[in-house]
This record gives structure tokens, sequence and C-alpha cells, in this order.
């Protein structure tokens, strides 16, 4: 076991993933994962996470830079990473003529010390499926069974892609709270998902890729950080958005106004609100509405989706 292994369990350095005709999938990204750590890997259609995951999970070749899981190369020491592993794919191929329990007693027999079936549907709330045939599942039952075989082998290191598709709500937050148990028995966690409140829920830290490169990482309140929050109310007639403070004493750095409907954007919340609910109170004024919010992760995705096609498009002019 390498010294750094205890506490990165996921490195990767310099990753590419180039496909036949030239597409480079993956253009050289840099990221660790901390062990006992969700680690949520964001980005459009075509960013280029699948391609990333499948690289984690030795199912390819990179065609540059270095990927090290548990200590090892996953491609190349198959054999050493792939029984301290779980992985759920975003589609699985089950026999359709089985049932539950025997699809997971025949994934088991391909796992080493695999926990008992019935332990782990009863996990994933399918224990009162388990005499049904797959092909009579739901689409959301049959991601749950996706995970249950993901947790046969108890593994070390979990990777999701895509874990809630096709869940209901109830569903998904239940894979949730599953998903966050397994992170504080110690289990590390990395996931692909397209539902940017999973991420926020469930993610210690996370990246966004666009483009086959890592945008930005960091926390999910660091990366929302990126982003002004915003202040909306409604004034009273008679008041116009000339009569508040100075905006920028207030610390907004733009603002938009819809009939009475103000709204502001800062970056320094607590200044900005402090002095507007002091001067509505100073004045006698009614700020109806009111809603005071940080910006969520969605904002800031497609904040900096936005200004990464930018950068892209201002690179292709220079280069033409």
């Amino acid at each position: 076991m390498e010294a750094n292994e205890h506490e990165h369990v996921i490195e990767v350095t310099g990753l590419r993933r180039v496909y036949g005709g030239g597409f480079e999938a993956v253009r050289g990204i840099d990221f660790s994962v901390r062990r006992g750590e969700i680690f949520a890997l964001l980005g459009t259609n075509g960013a280029g996470k699948t391609s990333t995951v499948e690289l984690l999970e030795g199912l390819a070749a990179p065609a540059g830079g270095q990927v090290r899981v548990l200590g090892h190369d996953p491609y190349t020491e198959r054999a050493a990473v792939r029984p301290r592993t779980g992985v759920m794919l975003q589609e699985g191929g089950f026999p359709s003529e089985l049932t539950v329990a025997e699809t997971a007693r025949m994934w088991a027999g391909c796992v080493s010390g695999a926990r008992p079936e019935g332990e782990v549907l009863a996990l994933v709330g399918l224990e009162a499926k388990a005499g049904v045939r797959v092909k009579q599942l739901s689409g959301g039952q049959r991601r749950r069974l996706d995970l249950a075989l993901a947790l046969l082998g108890d593994p070390e290191v979990l990777f999701l892609d895509e874990p809630t598709t096709g869940l209901d709500a109830e569903g998904r937050h239940d894979t949730w709270d599953l998903v966050s148990a397994l992170r504080d028995r110690g289990t590390t966690v990395l996931l692909t998902t397209h539902y940017l409140e999973e991420a926020e829920n469930l993610a210690d830290r996370l990246a966004i890729m666009h483009e086959g490169r890592i945008a930005v990482t960091g926390t999910p309140a660091e990366v929302t950080a990126s982003e002004p929050s915003r202040i909306t109310f409604e004034l009273p007639d008679g008041y116009f958005v000339g009569d508040l403070p100075p905006l920028a004493a207030l610390g907004v750095s733009d603002h938009t106004v819809d009939g009475r409907t103000v709204r502001l954007r800062t970056r320094e919340l607590q200044r900005a609100a402090t002095r507007l609910l002091l001067w509505a109170q100073e004045t006698g004024v009614e700020l109806r509405r009111l809603d005071v919010r940080s910006a969520s992760l969605e904002e800031a995705f497609l904040g900096i989706a936005k200004d990464a096609s930018a950068a892209t498009a201002t690179k292709k002019e220079y280069a033409a």
C-alpha cells in the first residue's frame, strides 16, 4: 500500500482520453479524492464525465496522464483494484427472466467475499421484490438493483454513474441517505449526476467539467461563492430604485427592475441586506416579498459553463 493511499484513494494527473478519429473527450485533467469523501463530477452532456469515470474504473487505458485508485493503476493492475471497488453504471444489463434475488445471487458469484443478497436488497428497499422478474421492475427499481449489485462486495471505493436517474423524489432521497451512510462508514464515493440538487446535498467536494476540462473544483459552498447572491423585493408605489441608498455603497454589482420588483446581485450579501433593511426601517418603507438568498449550485454551474464557452470561443477566434 502506498503512503498516499491513506489520504487520497483516487489521484488523477494530466488525464487524457482520445477516441477513434482523434476526438479528445478528456483533455488533461487533475483532481484527487480523499478517503471517506463523496466527490461529484458534474458537467453538461459531452463534458467528459463518463469518459473519465470509465478510466477510473479501469475499463480503458488513458491516452495520456496517470490514474491511481487505492494506490494502483486501475487498468494495468485491475486484479488489485477491482475486488475493492463497486461500480454502478448508467445502465445495467440484466437477464430479464431472472428474479431480483436470482440476479443478485448470480452477481454475488462473481464478487469476492460477497455480502448476502438479502442484505443488499434490503439496503436499497428491494426486499419485497426479491421474487419478481427483472423485466417486471420499473425503471427506478432497476436503478435500485444496479446499486444493490454495486454494494455486494462492501467496496472501499464506490463509483456511481447517474445513480438516481429514473427514481421518484422519495427514492432519490432514500438513495441520498444510503450514500451518505456509506460515506459515514468510510466508503469513498465518486458520482456523476445531472441533478445539481443531488450534488449540493451529497458532495463534500465537486468538480465541474466542460469540453473535457475541469472548469472549477471545490466544496459546493466554494463553487457557489463564485456567483453573486440575490436580494429581491417589491417597492411600494411612489418609491423607485433611485430612492434607495447608492447601490455601490450597498455592495451591489448589478440590478434589474421589473415593474415594482427590484432584483439586486451582490457578492457582499450580509452587508447589502443589512444596509437595505436599515434604510427601509429609517424610511418607514415596507419591502414586500423580500427574498434574500445565496447563489445556488445551478446558477454557479450555468455561469461557469457560460464563461468556459465564451473563453473557448475567444481562443478559437484568436487561433483563426
